[in-house]
């Protein structure tokens, strides 16, 4: 596994048990509609303590072009994830790299719309609450677009599915939020070691 993001950061304590087990980079949701949604000052509070190496990655949802740029500089952010209807336009005028999740019910996406240089994320289509739901995604459907191109996986991942996920959907990546999570916005740090023993199984190297 290429990459692993835990998303829905919003404690110091919480960042470092996702790095401690493993994370390649941490999500802050920055959508005031998610129960998620953390305070820029406190997530650059968190931003700041993560080694150099760990990604930092901001969540928004339809937010003005300016909003998400001016946060993307504030807190320092490696790339902005974009989780609603933002179109190519909207995504070529970001200031950092981009992630752009794509929903997984009805309708496919079109992966080819996307440039290469954009990372396409794959997550439960829900007009409402936009990430986070724990529903699991399609896999098979998933599965199809992850041979077309390098993908994230979302949706439902948890310590119990995340190896099947794997196993059938070859993604080069996965995003996990509430699936490691004792409430929305507070992580687990038992699951979310739980969750990198599942993915790398008899080749994680214990941490203390």
């Amino acid at each position: 596994m290429k990459f692993v993001k835990i998303c829905g950061i919003t404690r110091v304590e919480d960042a470092q048990a996702a790095v401690t087990w493993g994370a390649k980079a941490v999500g802050f949701v920055f959508w005031p509609k998610s129960p998620r949604c953390v305070d820029v000052e406190v997530a650059w509070r968190i931003r700041a303590i993560l080694p150099q190496a760990i990604l930092a990655i901001g969540v928004f949802v339809d937010q003005p072009v300016d909003e998400v740029n001016e946060i993307a500089e504030r807190v320092d952010l490696n790339a902005v994830q974009l989780h609603g209807a933002e179109d190519l336009k909207y995504a070529q005028s970001m200031k950092r790299d981009v992630i752009k999740a794509l929903a997984v019910g009805g309708v496919p996406p079109v992966l080819s719309k996307w440039p290469s240089n954009i990372t396409v994320l794959l997550d439960v289509h829900d007009p409402i609450r936009k990430g986070g739901t724990g529903k699991v995604i399609d896999w098979v459907a998933a599965s199809g677009m992850a041979e077309e191109r390098n993908v994230i996986l979302a949706g439902g991942l948890t310590p119990e599915n995340v190896n099947d996920a794997i196993t059938r959907v070859h993604p080069w990546g996965i995003d996990v939020s509430s699936g490691v999570e004792v409430s929305p916005g507070i992580k687990d740090h038992e699951r979310i070691k739980a969750l990198f023993k599942a993915v790398y199984g008899r080749h994680y190297a214990t941490r203390s």
